[in-house]
C-alpha cells in the first residue's frame, strides 16, 4: 500500500487525530496566553520580578518533554491531563518574555498622557499599554504555538490525543508495511496544522494591529 492509498483508507481516523491535535494545542495556547500575559502584567514594572519570571519559564522549557510527561503521569494519570499541563507550561516562555518586553517598550509619555486625563491604572493598562504591546505578545503566541505543535506529538507517550499516536505506532511497528506511512502521515499532518495556525495568526495580526503600529 502506497502513501496515497493509506491516506484514502484511513482518512477518517486521520481527520479525527488532526482535530484532536489542533484542539489540544489551541486550548493549551489559550490558557498559556492568559497566564503568560498575567505574569507579564504583574512583573514588567520590576526588573527583578521580570527576570525571575523569564528565568523560571525558561527553566521549564529546558525539561525534556518525555521527562515532563513522565513526571506528571504518577500525579494526574494518563491521557489528556498530563498533556494539557505539559503543553501549557512549555508555552509560557515566549508569551511571558514578549509580554514583558512589549509592556516595557510602551512610550512612557503616552502612559503619562492617559494618566493626565484621569484614566485609572486598570484603564491605562487595558486601553493603552496592552494594545501597544499586542504585536510582540502575538509574536510570542505564534512562537509558542509552533513549539507546541511538535511537543504535542510526544503526548502520545502518555496516551494523549493527536497525531503523535500515528508516529508512535509507526515507530513501534517498524518493518511492517504501513509503518512508514503512519510516521509520514503524522508528521505531515503536524506540519500542515502548524502552517494553518500560523496563517490564522497572520490574519489576526492584520485585523487587530493598527497600520500605525505595524509601520
Amino acid at each position: 500500500m502506497n502513501f496515497w492509498e493509506y491516506l484514502g483508507s484511513r482518512h477518517q481516523q486521520l481527520l479525527t487525530d488532526a482535530y484532536q491535535h489542533a484542539s489540544v494545542v489551541f486550548q493549551c495556547m489559550v490558557v498559556a496566553t492568559l497566564i503568560g500575559v498575567l505574569i507579564g502584567v504583574v512583573t514588567y514594572r520590576s526588573e527583578w520580578a521580570g527576570n525571575l519570571a523569564t528565568t523560571t519559564t525558561a527553566t521549564l522549557l529546558t525539561i525534556p518533554a518525555l521527562a515532563m510527561i513522565g513526571l506528571l503521569i504518577p500525579v494526574v494519570g494518563l491521557g489528556v491531563p498530563p498533556t494539557v499541563i505539559a503543553l501549557t507550561l512549555y508555552g509560557l516562555l515566549p508569551i511571558v518574555r514578549n509580554a514583558i518586553v512589549g509592556l516595557r517598550g510602551v512610550d512612557p509619555s503616552l502612559v503619562d498622557a492617559a494618566k493626565g486625563i484621569g484614566m485609572s491604572r486598570v484603564a491605562r493598562l487595558a486601553r493603552v499599554e496592552l494594545p501597544l504591546a499586542w504585536p510582540p505578545i502575538l509574536t510570542g503566541i505564534r512562537v509558542s504555538t509552533q513549539m507546541l505543535m511538535g511537543i504535542a506529538a510526544i503526548a502520545a507517550y502518555a496516551s494523549g490525543p493527536g497525531l503523535g499516536n500515528l508516529i508512535f505506532r509507526g515507530i513501534a511497528s517498524l518493518g511492517s508495511k504501513n509503518a512508514l506511512n503512519q510516521v509520514l502521515a503524522g508528521t505531515l499532518g503536524i506540519i500542515i496544522l502548524a502552517l494553518l495556525f500560523d496563517a490564522a495568526y497572520v490574519l489576526i495580526g492584520r485585523l487587530t494591529i493598527s497600520r500605525g503600529i505595524r509601520a
